[in-house]
């Protein structure tokens, strides 16, 4: 068998069914064997920070091995963006790279470089094959501890020569380790024993819980405690349902504000949850000393990195909360079940009014000109179907969106985990090749669709029917925002250097025209939402753009 042949039997055992890629002359060899290969499908992007993104979205809306094949080192260099946002996302990715032979590379050809080397930061494991031998035990080591927990991606860098050599292989097979992973029995009592005892908890859910499948563990545990549920700082997915009474949203990632919050409370239990990624440096300690910490996290690196809890688990969210929950049931005097319900009837009341006054505000924006964004996510709200699943990369326009959104399963929402701008886009690609028979709505800002707008050609050439509903405010609002509130020189002079996105004004309708996606452009909320629901009904990729209000300063 040839190497080239060999790699594809090897991820098809891996359960692979489609290749991300964009290639180049090291990659030749492989795109050969494409040429009569027939059950795994190769996809083709334009650029590789989008090629990145698409096979992101997809590893998290599967939980599947997903597979990019890159062009040597600038094609690496160029997803290294995207491939960071993998890694703070834990998205099962295998990285693979065509590399010059090996007979070759003493010379420093052109685009040549140390590859393993480049991706090590951004990976859980980096390695290249130097043997034809080894392509099966390598392959599946990858496979094997990019699926394992934490999952996160990994790195292969595949020579010209390993790809064209012939040779007698044994393919081997793949190794699975088991998620479930159980908490330490005595961690899990002493856990019961602080939420048990508990007169104010608190929980935070990270991305665990959505990826563990274990929303009605973590419900049945808040409202057995009557705690009120925040997301995560920077969430990627829907760690808990949004229409749930207990559900609070998230805190405004400022020091102080952290503060506020948690100082109403005397038991903060983390499922998963980060703690904590902060936007901006701050003299205030977000953790209050009096707090108790129970910190439950299938990362060890997680358990203890900033603040020492009291109690720290290692385990998974699906397998050890079902131990929590029993353990708490045991230990709740009858007063502690009547001071539970007493709390889950307050914080109801209260997250209900919180959340019709946000409603009845978006309501009041809805006929202004330009769209506010409130009034803008109120509405797409409400006529979303209930199995929409929405991409966002909306950033300053975000405000409110988990509240006003519907995502109550674990795949309804995916978000910017890492931070790096360009993901959402091609990532509501890949969530659609991922989930097809589900309406695939994705939220992005003007400024973020521009670094990976190539991604359109892709969904237009394969028919992916993902809607893309641009969010324009003609600028990166956010930064102003953030050099507004430093109230320095730009404040003082009412001048932003380098964050308009003007003269010329970007004409995304032309520009996904251009890339063969249908697009509108839209001046009012009630527009926006006519155009989503005619493009969900004709399940075709549909790009529309929103004038949004360009206002960035508080009222």
């Amino acid at each position: 068998m040839s190497g080239k042949h060999a790699f594809l039997a090897l991820l098809k055992q891996e359960g692979v069914e489609i290749m991300f890629g964009n290639p180049g002359t090291t990659e030749l060899p492989l795109m050969d064997a494409f040429a009569t290969e027939n059950e795994l499908r190769y996809l083709l992007g334009l650029q590789e920070a989008a090629v990145m993104g698409m096979a992101d979205g997809y590893a998290q809306a599967s939980g599947k091995l997903t597979v990019v094949n890159l062009h040597v080192a600038p094609g690496l260099g160029n997803a290294m963006g995207m491939l960071y946002d993998a890694q703070k996302a834990g998205s099962p990715i295998l990285v693979t790279a065509g590399q010059h032979e090996q007979n070759f590379t003493a010379t420093e050809p052109i685009l040549w470089a140390d590859l393993p080397t480049i991706a090590r930061p951004l990976v859980k494991w980096s390695s290249e094959v130097h043997r034809l031998a080894d392509l099966p035990r390598l392959v599946h080591r990858a496979a094997k501890t990019a699926l394992a927990p934490p999952t996160g991606p990994v790195f292969l860098s595949l020579p010209g020569d390993i790809l064209r050599a012939d040779a007698d292989i044994d393919l081997s097979a793949p190794t699975r380790v088991a998620p479930r992973l159980r908490g330490d029995r005595a961690a899990v009592e002493a856990a019961a024993d602080l939420l048990a005892k508990a007169k104010r908890p608190v929980i935070m859910a990270g991305d665990a819980v959505a990826q563990s499948r274990a929303h009605a563990e973590l419900v049945e545990l808040a409202e057995l405690l009557g705690a009120p549920v925040y997301t995560e700082f920077v969430p990627n997915t829907a760690s808990f349902p949004a229409s749930h009474p207990l559900f609070r949203g998230s805190m405004v990632r400022l020091a102080p504000d952290v503060r506020k919050v948690l100082e109403q409370y005397d038991v903060l239990f983390s499922v998963g949850a980060d703690l904590f990624t902060l936007s901006l440096p701050s003299d205030v300690d977000p953790m209050p000393a009096t707090i108790k910490l129970i910190h439950l996290d299938v990362d060890p690196w997680e358990l203890g990195k900033n603040y020492p809890p009291a109690v720290a688990i290692l385990g998974d969210p699906k397998g050890t909360l079902p131990e929590i929950v029993a353990a708490v049931r045991e230990r709740m005097t009858s007063g502690a079940r009547a001071a539970g319900r007493e709390r889950l009837d307050a914080a109801t009341k209260a997250i209900a009014g919180e959340r019709a006054e946000l409603a009845e505000k978006a309501r009041a924006l809805a006929q202004a000109s330009p769209v506010q964004p409130l009034a803008l996510l109120h509405a797409i709200g409400q006529m979303l179907p209930k199995d929409a699943v929405v991409i966002e990369e909306a950033l300053s326009s975000a405000p409110g969106i988990r509240q006003l959104i519907r995502s109550d399963d674990p795949q309804s929402y995916f978000g910017l985990r890492g931070g790096g701008i360009g993901w959402g886009l091609p990532a509501a690609i890949g969530v659609k090749l991922a989930l097809p028979d589900r309406p695939v709505l994705g939220l992005i800002g003007d400024g973020s669709a521009m670094y990976t707008c190539q991604a359109l050609w892709t969904a237009a050439h394969y028919r992916i029917g993902a809607v893309f509903v641009i969010l324009n405010n003609s600028s990166y609002r956010i930064l102003k925002q953030r050099l507004h509130g430093m109230r320095g020189l730009a404040e003082q002079t009412d001048s932003y250097v380098g964050m308009e996105l003007l003269d010329p004004q970007i004409d995304f309708v032309s520009l996904a025209r251009s890339l063969g996606v249908a697009a509108e452009r839209a001046k009012t909320v009630h527009e926006t939402t006519d155009l989503i629901a005619h493009a969900f009904n004709a399940d075709e990729p549909m790009l529309i753009d929103v004038e949004l209000d360009r206002a960035f300063k508080p009222m």
